[in-house]
């Protein structure tokens, strides 16, 4: 990971604890985009697999993904009850294309 300068209004940092704040603050910034993209990238994949009209392929997905966003709703990237929510609809999708 590179160094970012992390600064969210116009001036800066006074005290050396506040300035590690801010370093701290853009390095959990980076990793949690990069978790938010994964958790999008999984979801993805299940429409994806849901508009193909495959309903193996969805399931599949599916059972992927579940674990991915309940990992990232334990890590505060998404909120629990969205990740629940997520996982709630695509999986009623997902049971409606195999019936």
């Amino acid at each position: 990971m590179e160094h970012i300068e992390f600064v969210r209004e116009a001036h800066m940092a006074n005290t050396s604890s506040a300035k590690k704040a801010t370093r701290k603050i853009a390095r959990r910034t980076d990793v949690n985009k990069a978790r938010r993209s994964r958790v999008r990238s999984f979801i993805r994949k299940v429409e994806e697999a849901i508009a193909s009209g495959d309903a193996k392929l969805a399931q599949e997905a599916l059972k992927a993904a579940q674990p991915e966003l309940m990992r990232a709703a334990g890590r505060g990237v998404v909120h629990a009850n969205t990740a629940s929510r997520k996982v709630s609809r695509l999986a009623s999708r997902v049971k409606a294309l195999s019936v």
